[in-house]
């Protein structure tokens, strides 16, 4: 029975620490033990963490500002340009006929390609300004800070322990090995100095 020592302590660390890891998410709602109550730590702080989180994102990792002058670069504009420029071929050249077949008797192909590069002068020089102005009244109205914070306090403790040890599930395990192992360290040693 006394060589089993050091078996026993590495079940024990293995154990505790199993224990350690689940008590990060479970129990999800508090309960109460011998007048103490329980909860997860996780389920329990979720609403720090969500804050904590949501200011961590908006100052740090997810400014406004770098999204809007990602927005308003002239190559990201650049990239809209053949969309538009398609729209108002069809526009000038099936649209407009049907509703005004007229058009078609008097004005040519050569004056149509007039019209649509006019167009597409004054959308050049409209769109950055229009652009820019719909990102500074998007910034005005869009909180980062509070939209992070709130999908993250409304997240189900299932959800959240989900995402967290599909991302920790090794790390998880590795502690709970690490436990297991000096556990049985500790019990070696027990065993050691039981002979001194």
């Amino acid at each position: 029975m006394f060589w089993l020592q050091p078996f026993i302590a590495a079940f024990t660390g293995w154990f505790t620490t199993w224990i350690a890891i689940f008590m990060l998410f479970h129990p999800r709602k508090p309960k109460r033990f011998l007048g103490i109550t329980i909860q997860g730590i996780f389920p329990k702080r979720q609403k720090q963490f969500a804050a904590k989180l949501g200011g961590v994102v908006a100052n740090e990792l997810l400014h406004f500002n770098e999204i809007a002058t990602h927005i308003k670069d002239p190559a990201q504009l650049a990239s809209v340009r053949p969309s538009i420029e398609e729209h108002i071929d069809s526009f000038l050249n099936v649209k407009l006929k049907e509703k005004l077949p007229v058009i078609s008797m008097f004005v040519g192909e050569g004056t149509l390609q007039k019209i649509k590069e006019g167009l597409m002068e004054e959308i050049d020089l409209l769109l950055p300004e229009v652009i820019g102005n719909y990102v500074n009244n998007l910034s005005s109205k869009i909180d980062i800070e509070k939209m992070v914070t709130d999908k993250v306090a409304n997240f189900s403790s299932d959800k959240l322990e989900d995402v967290l040890e599909s991302v920790m599930s090794k790390e998880f395990r590795f502690i709970e090995v690490i436990g297991g192992v000096l556990g049985f360290v500790i019990g070696l040693i027990q065993m050691g100095l039981s002979f001194i």
